[in-house]
């Protein structure tokens, strides 16, 4: 079963902070590890508790799993990933 995979307008800026090869990098990533099994990716507690965290190396994709889509909130580096 394939998610689909929608992200919100934030990651835009999100993304365009990263540079043109960790951008890439990072979503190839989510295409390939969240459009199969996004459940798999370990589940949030606390103030983010329903949410879900795939890391790609120093940068944390923070998502959400509803049915059959998988909706991105934010892409941050690790230091930054759980600030508002």
């Amino acid at each position: 079963m394939g998610y689909r995979i929608t992200y919100k307008k934030s990651v835009t800026k999100d993304l365009r902070r990263l540079g043109k090869e960790e951008a890439r990098r990072v979503l190839n990533k989510i295409e390939s590890e969240l459009s199969r099994n996004p459940a798999s990716v370990p589940a949030l507690s606390g103030r983010y508790a329903g949410l879900r965290l795939l890391r790609v190396g120093d940068y944390r994709v923070i998502f959400g799993l509803f049915e059959d889509e998988v909706l991105v909130f934010r892409i941050r580096h690790r230091k930054d990933a759980y600030r508002h």
